[in-house]
């Protein structure tokens, strides 16, 4: 573990050689991230105003939410699964052909959602392979994201990493505005209203209308496949595979060499996590929810357009963040960023209680707006250069799966459990235990990252001992 951390520290960086022009290369990292989130943010906001009336049976309001995101929390422990069995191909045959099996993966799950009968329908078969092919998506997305982020940083020139790396994580705000603006159109073509018509199961809109967004993921898929077989193989993996640097085992290989820094990365991503599905999937469910329930009983299509408008702040803070991280490194940037992350959580009371911001009709929709905007910032921040901070913890021949392990396992404890938490605890101890949970995980992120070297001068071409 250590001579690893020592030769990626002390390595000379050698400049990638490559004759793919740029621009494809960012396409090609950009137009799949965008699909993955697309497919994952659909579920999300499905899983807040769909599924607890379709698939899902009773009487509690808050005990259907809680089954629904439960299916939501089941991709993120598959994530994990997904990043050991596309970073063991990713490691040994190469980026390219990985990622284009992870988006199949993914697209295909979210397509056959669109085509699931309900409860009503066929009684418990439906929950079940709803939560079957949540898996799967998580599956794809654990092979993704790590993928997506080696593409641009094994292309990127020393010294600009961070900022070509941040083109995968625009995907996230592009798939965020794609999927809830979809859902938005359809709410208002179709004149849905999730306080009006959550009930009436023979509304267009749940009978066929939610089913839309999930079958035209196919289209997009189909996009980024051909983007991506237009692709070459990055520069990085052609030497490990020129100087006979491939390991057999790199899940062995990983834990073996990059055990360390592997939990090291899980730990530095945990506040990320938490903070991305608080200020999308948790704040939605709290923003349209009952005032019995503990929410502000806000309509659903006004909150989407508070998440569109915000999420506007998140994806102009992703170059910002780049930037930093190229200037400044990442470890004290980031170090920054967690700190005000940590005040952030601490304000969830301040802003948003029910009785400070006003529920319905009387909710204080600019409080709202300044919430959400100062969320999606520091979102913005911390996220764009984690897929630059990642990828140069671990050698070139574990890399994909080193970093997808790191960044998925913290899937699990920073979003898989996030959402449910924070329903639990806005429904026992009101909003500002749900702030306080954020800022509980960003001082665990910072000590870690307290304890972890500055990457910003490794070179990628470092192997791991065979």
């Amino acid at each position: 573990m250590s001579s690893v951390a020592a030769e990626n520290t002390e390595a000379t960086p050698r400049k990638p050689h490559t004759t793919v022009p740029k621009s494809r290369v960012i396409l090609a990292s950009l137009i799949g991230t965008t699909i993955e989130f697309y497919d994952f943010y659909i579920y999300a906001t499905a899983a807040v105003a769909v599924f607890p009336a379709l698939f899902f049976t009773g009487n509690d309001d808050t005990a259907k939410l809680l089954a629904s995101m439960a299916t939501f929390g089941a991709a993120f422990v598959a994530r994990p699964i997904g990043s050991v069995i596309f970073g063991h191909f990713g490691d040994r045959i190469g980026r390219k052909a990985t990622l284009v099996g992870a988006l199949l993966t993914m697209g295909l799950a979210t397509f056959l959602i669109g085509l699931l009968p309900t409860y009503h329908q066929i009684g418990l078969w439906a929950p079940a392979m709803l939560t079957i092919l949540r898996f799967c998506q998580g599956l794809g997305l654990g092979g993704e994201w790590s993928g997506a982020a080696l593409l641009a940083t094994e292309y990127a020139d020393h010294g600009k990493r961070a900022r070509a790396a941040m083109w995968p994580q625009l995907g996230a705000p592009f798939g965020f505005i794609l999927a809830n603006g979809f859902m938005l159109l359809l709410t208002i073509f179709m004149g849905f209203n999730s306080a009006e018509h959550a009930g009436e199961f023979d509304h267009a809109f749940l009978v066929w209308g939610w089913r839309l967004p999930f079958l035209a993921s196919l289209v997009m898929v189909l996009v980024g496949l051909y983007v991506r077989f237009k692709l070459e193989e990055t520069p990085v993996f052609k030497l490990a595979v020129k100087e006979d640097k491939k390991v057999k085992t790199p899940l062995a290989e990983a834990f073996k060499v990059a055990w360390w820094p592997m939990i090291q990365g899980t730990f530095i991503m945990l506040a990320t996590y938490v903070l991305f599905y608080l200020m999308t999937a948790w704040i939605l469910s709290f923003g349209i929810a009952k005032v019995e329930a503990g929410g502000l009983a806000i309509p659903y299509r006004t909150f989407l357009i508070i998440q569109l408008i915000t999420i506007l702040f998140f994806a102009a803070m992703v170059p910002v963040s780049g930037w930093l991280a190229d200037r400044y490194g990442r470890r004290s940037s980031q170090l920054v960023i967690t700190g005000f992350i940590v005040l952030f959580g601490l304000s969830f009371g301040f802003f948003m209680a029910p009785d400070a911001v006003g529920t319905g009709s009387e909710a204080n929709i600019v409080r709202i707006v300044i919430f959400m905007a100062i969320g999606m910032t520091l979102m913005g921040l911390t996220f764009g250069s984690m897929s630059a901070y990642l990828p140069e913890l671990f050698p070139t021949n574990v890399r994909y799966t080193a970093s997808g392990i790191s960044y998925n396992v913290s899937s699990i404890l920073g979003a898989a459990l996030t959402p449910y938490a924070a329903v639990w605890l806005n429904a026992h101890g009101g909003v500002g235990a749900v702030g306080f949970y954020l800022a509980g995980a960003a001082v665990l992120t910072i000590v870690f990252m307290a304890i972890t070297h500055e990457t910003r001068d490794v070179d990628l071409n470092t192997m791991a001992r065979k």
